[in-house]
């Protein structure tokens, strides 16, 4: 009977690590496909490769955390971890049945949790801490974006453009005996170093997945002492990379609809953020959400943006001009929009798509000062769907919720 159970234990872990790199091949990798840096099978190779690194050194600490830290090692019998693995791959169900980026980390500690409530073996203050932490790091994302946005986007935004790769950056050199790789001669220096850079991101966001979510698969048998944490890391990756493979090609190929009006600097700006805050987080031992993460940053960059239109003195005065009369919104990340209400700038589902043409870089660099800038300009694209933003949000709210209830009525009324 444990063997099945064990056997079970490990097909649902399998069946976790399979969506989560379904879907965070698509995340990490999204701009880089759409823009024509990687094709979709050499995503799904990095990704795999960096996830895999990011779970053997930092990711580590979050499966400890998991295994042993929320609720002693001992509760993690081999029924209870068939059952917490049981909500998480619940919670990935749904994500997709509603096409919502659910939270794996939060709705698999929920699960945890529900366990120690129903045994009396939660660490409370384990508990606050990753509480504590899911509430301060969306808040840490939503200030960087805001900062930023207010004060460094519109500079880097004048200053920088990606074009639209016709050919794929690297080629292979057939010339010689042994074929070999090189870098497409005819793109340019300047976009040779862009691509080069949404690659680099991407992968450092494989890396950030690897780290965060290799735990939400295996974190109960390495609790229990079914596998050791090294093969619990294989057994993850492996199933992430399955899913990297195979059904990320169905997210890769409609990302670009996904996040059409997220331009290709903003989606650097907030992957860098969110991925950096994860790495953090799992440094120190903390599951956490990249998705939670990276949406508020993209909130963040919004408001900064469109918060230009009008000084500091100017917000804060009750009856200010500026400020009474602009509304601040999330879709200002966009560059202005031209003649025909069209981004002047590419984004990743213009580029996905092959719509947007060949930007080339501009000599006029000139960025209106705080105050100055035209409302029209700032808000010239909406990102958000008001409806839609609420669904996530309550989905991120309520998956982990259902959880943690439904766990705590399995482990009380039925094993």
């Amino acid at each position: 009977m444990v063997s099945l159970l064990l056997v079970s234990g490990l097909v649902v872990a399998a069946f976790v690590g399979y969506n989560i790199g379904g879907s965070s091949t698509g995340v990490a990798f999204g701009p880089a496909v759409g823009s024509r840096i990687v094709r979709k099978v050499t995503a799904g190779a990095l990704f795999t490769l960096f996830a895999f690194w990011g779970a053997w050194t930092v990711g580590r600490n979050v499966i400890d955390t998991m295994s042993d830290g929320i609720v002693p090692a001992t509760q993690f019998s081999p029924e209870a971890s068939v059952g917490v693995l049981f909500f998480s791959g619940v919670a990935l169900l749904i994500s997709n049945v509603y096409g919502v980026p659910a939270s794996t980390s939060m709705t698999a500690v929920g699960a945890i949790v529900g366990l120690g409530l129903a045994t009396d073996t939660l660490n409370e203050t384990v508990m606050f801490t990753i509480v504590s932490a899911w509430i301060v790091a969306p808040l840490v994302g939503l200030t960087i974006g805001v900062v930023t946005g207010r004060y460094l986007y519109p500079h880097l935004d004048a200053r920088f453009s990606f074009g639209r790769l016709s050919d794929p950056l690297v080629q292979i050199d057939r010339s010689g005996f042994v074929p070999r790789p090189r870098l497409n001669r005819h793109v340019p220096p300047r976009d040779v170093v862009g691509s080069l850079l949404v690659l680099g991101i991407a992968c450092y966001m494989g890396f950030s997945a690897g780290a965060s979510n290799a735990a939400n698969a295996v974190a109960p048998l390495v609790g229990n002492g079914s596998i050791t944490i090294e093969q619990g890391i294989l057994l993850a990756v492996a199933s992430i990379g399955l899913g990297g493979f195979t059904i990320a090609r169905r997210t890769l190929a409609t990302v670009g609809d996904d996040i059409t009006d997220l331009p290709i600097l903003a989606a650097l700006v907030v992957s860098v953020v969110g991925a950096t805050i994860i790495t953090v987080l799992s440094q120190l031992g903390i599951p956490a959400s990249l998705a939670v993460s990276t949406t508020c940053c993209i909130i963040g960059l919004g408001w900064g943006r469109a918060s230009r239109v009008a000084t500091l003195a100017e917000i804060a005065a009750p009856d200010g001009e500026p400020a009474s009369r602009t509304p601040i919104t999330t879709g200002a990340l966009g560059s202005p929009p031209t003649d025909d209400d069209s981004p002047a700038g590419p984004t990743v589902g213009g580029l996905a798509r092959g719509e947007d043409e060949d930007v080339d870089g501009t000599d006029d660099v000139s960025v209106p000062p705080i105050g100055e800038e035209e409302p029209e300009d700032v808000t010239a694209e909406s990102l958000f769907d008001p409806a839609a933003t609420g669904r996530i949000v309550a989905l991120w709210i309520l998956s982990p919720t259902l959880s943690v209830i439904g766990s705590f009525l399995l482990f009380t009324l039925v094993l």
